[in-house]
């Protein structure tokens, strides 16, 4: 896979002022995920989402790429890579657009916090890549349908174990920004620089966007995310 560079523009691009569509409906979580202040991956986190936990969806991008969402009595975003709702007694990956959703547009408010997150893209400069939403071969969305199933790579990976998870803790490495949502089953590209873990040689380490993942060293599938 080649890395394509991912300037500011795009980084900022994220959190502009567009078009959403609303829908009131339950959805969950197809694996942990953060639930965030705007629809950007680099927007500071309110919450973790566990797997399978149950939101409500208000409205998302038009693009179905991240999706406004309430849960615990607050409202957030997460990546709609990792929401699914159920059709037919099947999971359907919410950025597949389930023909069962009635659809009215939104808009998403140009506020403080989306200045935050245009002056976070700024200081960060453009990422190196992008994480690979697959699981078990498929495409985005299979993340989720394999995790239900229990055939992701990552749930046959080796489990870290409490010395591999104290040792990454405690040897923080330079963070690398990567286009996409930091969630266990997600794909890290083979170009990116991965750290050894003593204690578990099949395993390696990385911080992605700030984030301490432990990575199956054969197949750079992430196993664990620290958080």
């Amino acid at each position: 896979m080649k890395l394509l560079p991912f300037g500011v523009a795009s980084a900022i691009a994220l959190t502009a002022a567009v078009p959403a569509f609303a829908q009131s409906t339950e959805a969950r979580a197809g694996a942990e995920i953060a639930a965030r202040v705007t629809p950007s991956e680099f927007a500071p986190a309110v919450g973790v989402l566990e797997l399978n936990q149950a939101v409500i969806i208000e409205g998302c991008l038009e693009d179905v790429t991240w999706c406004q969402i309430s849960f615990d009595g607050q409202t957030a975003w997460a990546s709609a890579e990792y929401l699914y709702v159920e059709e037919d007694a099947q999971p359907v990956a919410l950025m597949n657009r389930p023909g069962s959703l009635s659809l009215t547009t939104v808009t998403v408010p140009d506020d403080d916090a989306t200045q935050t997150e245009q002056n976070t893209a700024a200081a960060i400069g453009a990422t190196v890549g992008s994480l690979i939403a697959y699981a078990a071969g498929g495409p985005v969305g299979g993340i989720i349908v394999g995790g239900l199933l229990g055939t992701t790579v990552a749930v046959a990976s080796v489990e870290p174990s409490e010395e591999t998870l104290v040792f990454v803790s405690e040897n923080p490495v330079e963070t690398v920004f990567l286009n996409g949502e930091v969630a266990v089953g997600a794909g890290v590209p083979a170009e990116v620089v991965m750290y050894d873990v003593p204690s578990q040689p099949e395993l390696r380490y990385l911080s992605v966007n700030n984030q301490l993942v432990v990575i199956d060293a054969e197949t750079n599938t992430i196993v664990r995310v620290i958080r």
